[in-house]
């Protein structure tokens, strides 16, 4: 069975005084899921805001990947293929992460 799914994240922006705001939105079409990031430049820093833009957009998607990596463990205990309540530690499952 072929599958072809296409899944929107919407990022929004906001910088202020300094500090940027992310907000990552992932649309699945059944149920969305936000991340969150943000950067604050150190004040003696040249005021460069795409580094604000790329630190804060990073750790909004990351914050999302975390997430829905929480989800995805989350249900593959409920199909029985995990064990109870492992859904929070990192890889109980047979999709690992690569070694660090």
């Amino acid at each position: 069975m072929t599958r072809t799914l296409e899944w929107k994240i919407n990022m929004d922006l906001l910088e202020e005084e300094g500090t940027t705001e992310a907000r990552a939105v992932l649309d699945t079409g059944k149920s969305t899921i936000t991340g969150h990031g943000s950067a604050r430049r150190n004040p003696e820093d040249e005021d460069v805001p795409l580094i604000g833009d790329e630190l804060a957009a990073s750790r909004a998607m990351s914050d999302l990947a975390r997430q829905l990596m929480r989800l995805a463990y989350k249900d593959i205990g409920e199909a029985g293929a995990g064990m109870a309540g492992e859904a929070d530690r990192d890889a109980p499952y047979g999709w690992t992460t690569p070694a660090r």
